[in-house]
């Protein structure tokens, strides 16, 4: 019997090693506003617009208008709004969509109401809270409030999605409801509840500047708009840019390691499922 010569094995190039941690994440975090500022400079430099300041000149504002005792008189106390919004958001959205999500009834029943609610632009409802409720903190952590509708219903969808041969299983060992709530539900519908807070983070902070924004009073990042928009102070106003920037990338990071925690098991099923 003949041996049939085989081919010589073609060694293909090794992947190249992954960069270390330290080296990769700034990179990754860094690159991209990194090469806009770079641009918007050299823009800027050969074709200057008083509209579109330089970056050095929008850090000089941003240094002059929130380093200082600005950052503790107005920026914090719309923070602590927004806070407290975004908990009241995540409390009611989840609460609602776990009764709402168990039954059908009371989903059927509901559906068109939320179709109409959810269609409503939330800037609309600023003035009938200035009306219902004044101009107070009150009114804005209310309408930073209804940043509600992703997280109420991505709940609604995740307990809704959860396995029915694992609720009968649950029922049949006669668990209790809370446990059943516990233990099989808010974690089968965790993953999607993440997602709806995620989305009511950047909902949430539209909605604390324009709260702010309809009766700009002292003590609110609001009141700087309009006196920034009124004085066509331009690299002010980019500097608040710049803030809402900032807040909402800390927001991300802190969403991030919390959805870590809260969904370790969920990530560590699909490394599971993919080995």
């Amino acid at each position: 019997m003949s041996s049939v010569a085989q081919a010589p094995r073609v060694r293909l190039p090794q992947a190249r090693r992954r960069l270390p941690q330290w080296i990769r994440l700034p990179l990754e975090w860094f690159a991209l506003p990194l090469i806009i500022i770079g641009l918007w400079s050299l823009v800027s430099t050969f074709a200057p617009n008083t509209r579109f300041p330089a970056p050095v000149k929008i850090g000089e504002a941003f240094s002059a208008n929130w380093i200082n005792e600005t950052f503790v008189t107005d920026v914090l106390p719309s923070l602590g709004r927004l806070a407290i919004g975004l908990t009241l958001a995540i409390v009611i959205g989840v609460t609602l969509g776990v009764v709402v999500g168990s039954s059908k009834l009371l989903r059927e029943f509901l559906e068109p109401a939320f179709d109409f609610f959810r269609a409503i632009p939330p800037p609309m409802v600023v003035p009938v809270l200035i009306a219902l409720l004044g101009s107070g903190d009150t009114m804005k952590i209310v309408v930073i409030a209804t940043s509600m509708w992703p997280v109420l219903l991505n709940t609604i969808e995740g307990v809704r999605a959860v396995d029915e041969v694992q609720r009968e299983t649950a029922r049949s060992f006669r668990l209790p409801r809370r446990h059943r709530l516990v233990f099989l539900i808010l974690p089968s519908a965790s993953p999607q509840i993440m997602a709806g807070i995620r989305q009511a983070m950047a909902v949430a902070l539209i909605l604390m500047v324009i709260s702010e924004m309809f009766l700009a009073v002292p003590g609110s990042l609001g009141y700087h708009i309009e006196i920034f928009k009124q004085n066509y102070s331009y690299a002010a106003m980019w500097s608040i840019i710049v803030l809402l920037g900032l807040i909402g990338l800390l927001m991300a990071v802190l969403f991030q390691l919390a959805e870590r925690t809260v969904l370790a098991w969920y990530r560590g099923l699909k490394e599971a499922e993919r080995a």
